[in-house]
């Protein structure tokens, strides 16, 4: 490290004004309420200069940006004052338009706004501290400058300017209705929300409510082949949306595809939470919804074993109610197939950044013995997860441009949020994000039994996204370390949604498979097992089929009315308690 007194004395003076900006910013984006994600204590800036630990960089890296910084501010500045030059352009899509390149000083606005995000994520990439500081500075960093673009600003971005000049001012007045609309409605629109509806075309497919109470509706599908097979298939979706994310279109639906296969399909759909579910707790959840969710299949189909499948946070629910039976010395569940699903929590990716004792401890205060949190609060944290492309983008279009978002329906799902149980929420951030103490064996008491996953030993599907960044697939393959019995491990290309939802028709993106593990253990990590993995192109849907078709017993005649004498059919799927708004 260089020894110079001045360099040292010019270092400690911009790592102060640094860090002085980032608490400044920290404390804005608290203020609107992106400080207040999911387990992390709302705090002012006063609180987040006592909390935030002092930011160090090392003064020959701090110099060396600064060099570089100056260097392509002066080529910014000289290209702004030569007649007839223009800065380079950008390959930032936010100013890809042509209204930003005609216009000199739309133009430098961009090029000045892009050199500064990129010094500032150099000086966050210089912190020197802990992993988890260094990604809570990144992290504020990236929000602060995607809220700061000229893109986001009227009077900055010459695209929505030109609109407004082109559509005499009509743009502008119907941006504001947008606006107007969405402030009515609790949330940015992603999409045209009023082209859609849950059980007219969303959440089709045919079938009917065989069972409820007051935390999960029980559906079951109409089969769509003569016969099916003995053990039936019960899907655990995660609680923190709605189930129809596996059920948006015909062409797109994994519930669609397992019934088409021969299963016969059962799928929870969780109650919305309101005030009534307000003491509910996670043993509430693995009691009273997916144990009980088991035993209602199994009474209605006669069949001792069935198979299950957990999405997300589905998954870990699932594994919980597993571990909990097996404790009981129940094991009602032939094979358990785990989608993005987390069971052992040291890699949970960025939102780690989210979960310490101090934020943990908040929320138990908070909402530990009663209480709701809100479905926006969860799906605005998800959303500045990707901020550009998830907030900021759809601002700029339907405020400043005055556009209506085209329809989508994983977007319309995105934006149907659901709410959460405080007492579980809070039991679910210590025990699984902040101690990860669900993959320490007799470690958790659920339901009257010590949890240990090392019973859950029947075999296991397990997926993971290779871009996905609310379970990382690192996170995901975590799951072979502690699940004991015969495992298949695959990978599928894509995020956290779209690299589950990819229906083999589509003959899109790829998965990878490992089928020869020498002496059929799996590499202590993901990246070692993906150096003999083998990439296949298309859906990874095709390979799980066959391996449920493993577990799933022999073919029998399908049955030609919906639940049995004892739970009758209630009402026709989606049911009503995915309808409910949060």
């Amino acid at each position: 490290m260089n020894s110079d007194p001045n360099l040292a004395q010019s270092a400690q003076q911009v790592q102060e004004t640094f860090a002085l900006g980032l608490k400044q910013m920290m404390g804005a984006m608290a203020g609107v309420g992106l400080g207040t994600p999911p387990g992390f204590a709302p705090m002012g800036l006063d609180g987040l200069k006592a909390a935030a630990p002092p930011l160090q960089i090392d003064p020959a890296k701090l110099l060396e940006i600064q060099q570089s910084y100056l260097k392509d501010m002066g080529t910014l500045w000289n290209s702004g004052l030569q007649a007839g030059a223009s800065p380079a352009v950008s390959t930032d899509r936010r100013f890809a338009a042509e209204a930003w390149h005609s216009n000199p000083v739309a133009q430098f606005a961009a090029s000045a706004y892009l050199l500064n995000a990129r010094t500032l994520m150099g000086l966050a990439d210089a912190v020197e501290g802990d992993e988890k500081t260094k990604a809570r500075v990144r992290f504020a960093v990236e929000q602060a400058m995607a809220a700061a673009a000229p893109s986001n600003f009227l009077a900055l971005n010459a695209e929505a300017q030109k609109k407004a000049i082109d559509t005499q001012g009509e743009s502008i007045a119907q941006g504001l209705t947008n606006l107007l609309h969405d402030l009515k409605q609790g949330h940015v629109s992603m999409t045209d929300e009023s082209v859609f509806e849950v059980g007219k075309n969303v959440a089709t497919t045919e079938g009917a409510v065989v069972f409820e109470n007051e935390i999960f509706q029980l559906i079951e599908y109409k089969p769509l082949t003569a016969k099916v097979y003995e053990k039936p298939f019960l899907l655990v979706p995660p609680c923190i949306n709605k189930f129809y994310i596996l059920d948006l279109q015909p062409d797109n639906s994994l519930i669609r595809y397992a019934v088409a296969q021969g299963h016969r399909t059962f799928v929870v759909s969780w109650r919305n939470p309101d005030e009534s579910m307000a003491e509910k707790t996670w043993d509430d959840y693995i009691e009273h919804a997916a144990i009980k969710a088991i035993e209602v299949t199994q009474e209605i189909t006669g069949a001792k074993t069935i198979n299950g499948l957990g999405f997300c946070v589905g998954g870990t629910i699932l594994a919980t109610a597993l571990a909990v039976l097996a404790a009981r010395g129940e094991k009602p569940v032939t094979s358990a197939t785990f989608l993005t699903s987390l069971l052992e929590f040291s890699d949970t990716g960025i939102l780690d950044i989210f979960i310490d004792e101090q934020s943990v401890s908040y929320r138990e205060m908070q909402m530990g013995k009663g209480g709701l949190l809100k479905g926006q609060d969860l799906a605005s944290t998800f959303s500045f997860l990707r901020p550009n492309d998830l907030v900021w983008n759809y601002v700029v279009g339907n405020y400043l441009k005055g556009e209506t978002p085209p329809p989508f329906d994983l977007l319309y799902w995105n934006s149907d949020s659901t709410n959460l149980p405080g007492p579980f929420y809070a039991w679910y951030l210590r025990n699984t994000y902040f101690e990860n103490n669900l993959a320490k064996p007799g470690k958790l008491t659920v339901c009257g039994q010590k949890v240990d996953l090392r019973k859950v030993d029947m075999p296991a599907y397990i997926y993971g996204s290779r871009e996905d960044h609310i379970v990382p697939v690192g996170g995901a393959y975590a799951s072979t370390q502690v699940l004991p019995g015969k495992k298949r491990f695959v990978m599928g290309a894509s995020g956290h949604i779209a690299g589950v939802i990819n229906p083999p028709a589509k003959k899109k993106r790829s998965h990878w498979t490992y089928d020869k593990l020498p002496q059929g253990k799996f590499p202590a990590t993901q990246a070692e097992w993906l150096k003999g993995a083998k990439e296949h192109p298309g859906s990874w849907w095709t390979d799980w089929s066959d391996w449920l078709q493993g577990h799933a017993g022999k073919q029998i005649a399908a049955p030609k009315t919906y639940g049995s004498r004892k739970f009758k059919a209630i009402e026709a799927a989606p049911g009503r308690y995915v309808k409910a708004k949060a």
